[in-house]
């Protein structure tokens, strides 16, 4: 109102000193133009360059920003506190700048006689908008600060519970009974349990929650979600199952639904493993509940898991001389421990062959593979530097003195009848 009477000021005036004829009625409007654009640009610019150096000093480093404690205890710190003022400076700015930018364009359509009632018409539809959303905006400040305290707590209180079970995880908070990894999965439910119940008491604050439009579209959502969420929701369960069954944990050696290799990453709908092949594997967690989980690290850490392999070798080889070679393999394998020491078991005594059985222990599940495969190799090795021959897979031949079959060293070897 006050731009439109200074720039009929300035219309009366500039009138009064060119005349009205036609060219001057040019002159003036083409005047008013320039200073209308003048007049707003430098208003522009005054509210971009305030906001922004407001903005600056919120976000440099040595700011006067603090952060949000109560009693010592820190709820938001200084950089998330700063972070909400810019946020907050940037939508006043922009709110500014269109409130600017439309005051403008109804200035300068109200210059000139055929567009001037167009400008009253604008500014009427958009002053009763405006007007209307105010009334209903003071209308709505009670329920409006209602809900922002309540939220406000809500999150409050989901700050301390998260602080709580951090400690809980790091072990600065010690709880009888519960185990650091539960920290996490805890955490996570009871975040989810506060949210639920502060959606639940702030709806009726909602503006237009009584309405049968909301609640038709709150009963919609409902039911895309028991629809579409029937194995996510099986999946969560088996995920917080799994976390306080303490089947495994992170970086276990372990064997699931048939797969082998080590826990990499558990997410509350699956559980993935990497392979000794270097192979990612996503599992289900409602399949890891319901499988046979083998847990190799856990045994490791209590003193070792067991390797256990399997020779058959015939009856003109003494068994003592089986077993003295298999202990030497096991002793000559890398990370096989001597505590507890190996040790071979005689399985079964069948036609044409005695069966073997070698265990040993190693605290490295998370390398039994390639444990395993120096074992073997080593069993060889041993085997046929004492001329031994084995036995498996099973199998009848007629000897002709083939070396492929026999080692050429026979210093313990029998002679065939």
């Amino acid at each position: 109102m006050y731009m439109l009477a200074l720039i009929q000021s300035l219309q009366d005036f500039l009138l009064g000193l060119l005349g009205d004829s036609p060219k001057a009625l040019i002159i003036t409007n083409l005047i008013l133009v320039a200073f209308t654009i003048f007049i707003y640009w430098l208003f522009y610019f005054i509210v971009f360059r305030v906001f922004r150096k407001l903005s600056q000093r919120v976000l440099k480093e040595d700011s006067q920003v603090q952060a949000l404690k109560i009693q010592k205890q820190e709820i938001l710190s200084a950089e998330e506190v700063a972070l909400i003022l810019n946020r907050f400076l940037l939508a006043v700015s922009w709110f500014f700048r269109l409130w600017i930018i439309f005051a403008f364009i109804n200035t300068t359509l109200g210059l000139f006689e055929w567009t001037r009632e167009l400008s009253h018409t604008i500014a009427g539809l958009v002053g009763g908008v405006v007007g209307g959303m105010w009334n209903a905006f003071i209308d709505y400040l009670p329920d409006l600060f209602t809900a922002l305290v309540i939220i406000g707590i809500a999150y409050m209180f989901i700050k301390l519970t998260k602080l709580v079970f951090e400690g809980m995880g790091r072990q600065r908070i010690k709880i009888p009974g519960f185990y650091p990894e539960w920290s996490r999965t805890s955490y996570s439910l009871l975040r989810l349990l506060i949210i639920a119940m502060t959606v639940v008491v702030v709806f009726p604050y909602l503006p237009g929650s009584d309405s049968p439009a909301f609640h038709g579209v709150s009963i919609f959502v409902g039911v895309l979600l028991s629809l579409g969420s029937t194995t996510a929701v099986a999946n969560v369960v088996a995920g917080i199952v799994i976390t306080y069954t303490r089947a495994f944990r992170m970086g276990d050696y372990v064997t699931i639904s048939g797969t082998e290799g080590k826990i990499i990453e558990r997410t509350a709908f699956v559980t993935r493993i990497r392979t000794p092949k270097n192979v990612e594997v996503s599992i289900p967690n409602a399949s890891v509940l319901s499988d046979k989980v083998i847990n190799y690290s856990t045994q490791a850490k209590r003193g070792g898991i067991t390797l256990h392999t399997g020779v058959t070798i015939g009856y003109d080889v003494p068994w003592p001389t089986v077993q003295q070679l298999l202990l030497s393999a096991a002793a000559a394998t890398e990370h096989v421990s001597d505590e507890p020491a190996p040790y071979v078991l005689q399985t079964s005594l069948d036609d044409n062959y005695v069966a073997y059985e070698l265990n040993a222990f190693t605290q490295r599940a998370d390398i039994r593979p390639k444990i395993y495969s120096e074992l073997h190799a080593n069993i060889l090795d041993a085997f046929h530097a004492a001329g031994v021959e084995i036995t498996s897979p099973h199998y009848r031949a007629v000897r002709d003195g083939n070396e492929a079959a026999m080692a050429p060293v026979v210093a313990h070897a029998h002679e065939e009848s």
